[in-house]
């Protein structure tokens, strides 16, 4: 071993001993004859002290050293010298004195500094991720990581869960985004795809008299590159046979609550879990993975605007849309300025515009408020019984800034969500030490498609509808709701999970509402289906977003702060710089040509 003792290990305890360290110089400093080296491995950093007097030799290596070269050190464990201790530093309280040295290999000068403030683009950092992953902060994100997998692999084996890998090469099926198709050599014009989830092969898993299924899958998709997204994500997969809804969540809430408690102790934890349904959790807030941290609930004001004289108000109405607000507590004294970013919020969420109903605090009460009290750009098409009742509806008081939006439900929603997240952030009503986990359970099964014109399924095609909702599947697809759920926390969501159709004849029904004729069906799922004609057992489960936990529990926004070797936003590797162009001679023979010589732009 070219070490005996870590870093960031030894103490005052060890004062005497002598230990071999090795690692990457941090930092190097003259003073006098001396030469001091703060060291620094995985564990942390020792200072190591060059004396001409003691080790001539490993004083004339120490000259030459610079930044990130690596070392091996041996020396005497020594107090430093009075003044002289870190308080900022495990290891401050002692240094090493040198008695022999290595040089085991030499750096180049690096494009940043390893230290956890640094200014280098994003670029930068993942083109040097080598780099990038020696800073103590980066490095404890993936060890933070490991923690998390090593607590979902202890939880679930001790709840009699079997491990099992699924193939990275399976057959192309729709599961809602495009698949990363592999060309087979062996079988020319036939393809791989690359799995969005295991989903078909947890299912047949449980068929098999698995029951207890797990996995740290890797995903991938080919979407629209969106912010915050990667090709490839990693996610806990599980499946349970002879359960109920409430017994999977159940499972996963222990988990999670277990990994918080765990590796965020300091952390503000409510459990059990809230439970809010699809409808409720919409009415309330607008979103179906809500940031149940704070109030700022909304409310449907529809029929009440209606009536009043502002046209806009009325067309939406008239037009089936629907108009929706909150109040905003003490924000009556916004300027116009800062009405006016509000609008650029709502705009921005796909909202055409933004009434705004400013109460002034010189009222009394509610009741009491005249026009006097009132400032809105349309304080001329609403009467003073109409501010009330919209006031009352949102439970706003003087000094309130009541924020309406109109349009049809999805806008409104939307946009009222981006303004319920803004003016939390103002009123500094988000604690970030707080994880507000809630369940959203009773999603639609299906969702209609206005540029298809056609029903399309609402999460996955494989989740069961509600018993009570089976009669209605063909005759009223909208009707039906499904035995899916979701976990979120603080407004995002970080798995969804259902009970499955295990029927294949229930199956073939969902398929068709969706617009499959039974040719398709048989290629694309005739194995899923065969396979439930063997005695397929009721079956549930969820996939949950190991990136996405992980960057809440580290306090990241990003989750390409939790992964070693993110892709870029717009799916690029700049440390392989990939994707690539291939050989003539790979495309030649997987008997591939290449349309179009576009260069490829990242």
């Amino acid at each position: 071993m070219y070490k005996d003792t870590d870093c960031g290990a030894p103490r005052s305890s060890d004062i005497g001993m002598e230990v071999t360290v090795a690692g990457w110089v941090h930092r190097r400093r003259d003073h006098g004859n001396l030469v001091f080296v703060d060291l620094r491995d995985r564990t942390g950093l020792l200072q190591v002290v060059f004396n001409p007097e003691i080790a001539p030799e490993a004083h004339r290596l120490a000259e030459a050293m610079r930044s990130e070269w690596v070392i091996q050190a041996r020396g005497t464990v020594r107090a430093r010298l009075p003044g002289a201790a870190n308080p900022n530093l495990a290891t401050g309280e002692v240094e090493l004195i040198v008695s022999d040295a290595q040089v085991l290999n030499r750096s180049t000068t690096p494009p940043f500094e390893v230290e956890d403030e640094i200014d280098a683009d994003e670029s930068t950092r993942l083109a040097y991720r080598y780099i990038d992953i020696r800073r103590p902060e980066m490095l404890g994100r993936l060890q933070l990581r490991h923690r998390v997998t090593h607590l979902i692999w202890d939880h679930l084996t001790a709840n009699d869960f079997t491990q099992v890998e699924t193939p990275i090469l399976i057959k192309s099926t729709p599961e809602g985004a495009r698949d990363y198709v592999v060309p087979s050599r062996v079988r020319p014009g036939s393809f791989y795809a690359l799995p969005q989830s295991p989903q078909q092969m947890k299912q047949i898993l449980m068929v098999a008299g698995v029951e207890r299924y797990f996995q740290i899958a890797k995903c991938f998709r080919d979407e629209d590159l969106r912010a915050d997204r990667q090709p490839e994500h990693t996610q806990l997969d599980l499946e349970m046979s002879f359960v109920h809804q409430e017994d999977v969540m159940a499972l996963v809430e222990g988990l999670y609550t277990r990994i918080v408690k765990e590796i965020r102790p300091d952390a503000h934890l409510e459990t059990p879990f809230a439970k809010l349904s699809f409808d409720e959790a919409i009415a309330r807030y607008g979103s179906d993975k809500p940031d149940t941290r704070y109030g700022l609930e909304m409310s449907t004001i529809t029929d009440i605007a209606a009536k009043s004289e502002a046209r806009v108000f009325q067309a939406v109405a008239s037009a089936g849309g629907t108009i929706r607000a909150f109040s905003a507590p003490g924000c009556a004294g916004y300027t116009r300025r800062q009405t006016d970013e509000l609008i650029d919020v709502a705009r921005a969420a796909g909202a055409q515009g933004l009434v705004y109903i400013a109460i002034d605090d010189s009222a009394t009460s509610i009741s009491d408020i005249d026009e006097a009290h009132i400032r809105s750009p349309l304080k001329n098409y609403l009467s003073m019984e109409i501010v009330k009742e919209i006031a009352l509806a949102v439970n706003a008081e003087p000094g309130d800034l009541v924020l309406v939006v109109a349009g049809n439900q999805n806008v409104a929603n939307n946009a009222l969500s981006a303004l319920r997240t803004e003016m939390a952030q103002r009123l500094g009503l988000i604690d970030d030490n707080d994880f507000r986990f809630a369940w959203i359970f009773d999603f639609p099964l299906f969702e209609w498609d206005e540029n298809t014109r056609s029903w399309a399924p609402a999460h996955h095609v494989f989740s069961s509808p509600k018993r009570e909702h089976i009669p209605f599947i063909e005759s009223d697809p909208g009707s039906v709701y499904a035995d899916l759920f979701d976990l979120t926390c603080n407004g995002v969501e970080l798995g969804s999970g259902s009970i499955r159709i295990f029927d294949p004849e229930l199956q073939m029904k969902v398929f068709n509402v969706i617009g499959y004729p039974d040719h398709e069906i048989e290629e694309r799922f005739g194995h899923l289906l065969k396979a439930f004609r063997y005695g397929a057992p009721p079956h549930g489960g969820m996939g949950l977003g190991l990136d996405r936990i992980t960057a809440m529990l580290a306090g990241q926004s990003n989750i390409r702060e939790v992964i070693a070797f993110p892709k870029t936003q717009s799916a690029w590797d700049p440390l392989f710089d990939a994707p690539s162009a291939i050989a003539d001679e790979q495309l030649g023979e997987l008997r591939l040509s290449i349309d179009a010589d576009e260069k490829l732009e990242v």
